[in-house]
């Protein structure tokens, strides 16, 4: 019997941002049998109607499915919300806190934090918005944990808020790495051109741009030379030694860069490592650990736990792929 598929509703309103719908019909509309099996189903769902309004332009889109589709929906995003400003009928609220209520996951994009908001699902959480609304946000939802400086809020409970535009993609890549673990999500982010993960928040993208220069490019270059130098230990110094600059200046400029610390982005790498590992290998954990960098599988388990909630054995158990679990009974037999 063929598993069933996680149905997608993404939620528009009056009118709609085109980036926006596209990035979540690219994420989870765009059919990779090869490797989201069983596939996505999604539905765009129009909540005042259609056809819909696409933001500065002359054109619209129309969509069959209304406010009934989100009666199955296993996850609903929200496609910004440009009339966030004006209250929302009681209607919509309510068929949005009934997914929830019945365990269905919630998302936004940009300005779709504010449905959500306004909805009730967020007073007591973490969230984020786009930051040229998260002052709005913060007076008018008060009850809400509002911080305009990162990408994306996992807030638990299945409930997800992500920044303007192109923070969607980074919630997206999240979700499928969340559905169907990093190797996955590695593979649609290189079809998206995209990197699988982005360190940082909003704030890099808020102030005034970094110029680009010639350490530009070492520090790139130095990004490259630490991921494929995980197993060892990395300091600082070691990585400021190879872009040719003091620790002081590197650990300056590889914050305004990525928007963390040395140490941060060195965990955040070698957790991904480690996941990429437990899906595709049988090695046992204290061995994914020395080959991360972590030096013991105690500081494995704390780390990944922290970066991915949950265990390197139930993440293996979770997304390890076939072929590494045939050779896993094999050897074992």
């Amino acid at each position: 019997m063929a598993a069933r598929s996680h149905v997608v509703v993404g939620l528009v309103g009056r009118r709609v941002a085109a980036f926006e719908l596209g990035v979540v019909h690219e994420v989870f509309a765009m059919p990779r049998p090869d490797y989201v099996d069983p596939p996505y189903e999604f539905r765009l769902v129009g909540a005042f109607g259609s056809p819909i309004p696409v933001n500065a332009g002359d054109w619209s889109v129309s969509t069959p499915w209304g406010l009934e589709a989100l009666a199955d929906a296993d996850t609903v995003v929200v496609a910004t919300w440009p009339d966030f400003h004006l209250p929302t009928p009681l209607e919509i609220l309510e068929t949005l806190r009934a997914v929830h209520a019945r365990g269905g996951r919630v998302m936004s994009v940009c300005s779709g934090s504010f449905l959500l908001a306004e909805a009730g699902l967020l007073d007591g959480r973490k969230a984020t918005t786009h930051w040229m609304f998260a002052d709005e946000m913060i007076r008018r939802f008060p009850k809400v944990d509002v911080n305009p400086d990162v990408l994306f809020v996992d807030a638990g409970d299945g409930l997800f808020t992500s920044a303007g535009t192109a923070a969607g993609i980074d919630l997206g890549l999240h979700i499928i790495r969340l559905d169907h673990g990093a190797e996955v999500a590695n593979y649609v982010a290189r079809r998206m051109v995209v990197p699988p993960q982005r360190d940082g928040g909003q704030a890099q993208f808020v102030t005034d741009p970094v110029p680009l220069a010639p350490c530009e490019d070492r520090m790139a270059a130095t990004l490259e030379w630490a991921i494929e130098q995980l197993h060892r230990p990395l300091r600082v110094e070691d990585l400021a030694r190879r872009a040719l600059q003091s620790p002081r200046t590197f650990a300056r400029r590889f914050r305004a860069v990525t928007g963390t610390t040395p140490a941060q982005w060195l965990t955040r790498q070698r957790v991904i490592q480690a996941q990429r590992l437990l899906e595709t290998s049988d090695l046992p954990v204290e061995v994914v650990a020395q080959r991360c960098g972590f030096g013991s599988g105690t500081a494995l388990r704390a780390h990944f736990r922290r970066v991915a909630g949950t265990s390197p054995l139930a993440y293996r158990r979770a997304f390890q792929c076939p072929e590494a679990k045939e050779e896993a009974c094999a050897a074992a037999s």
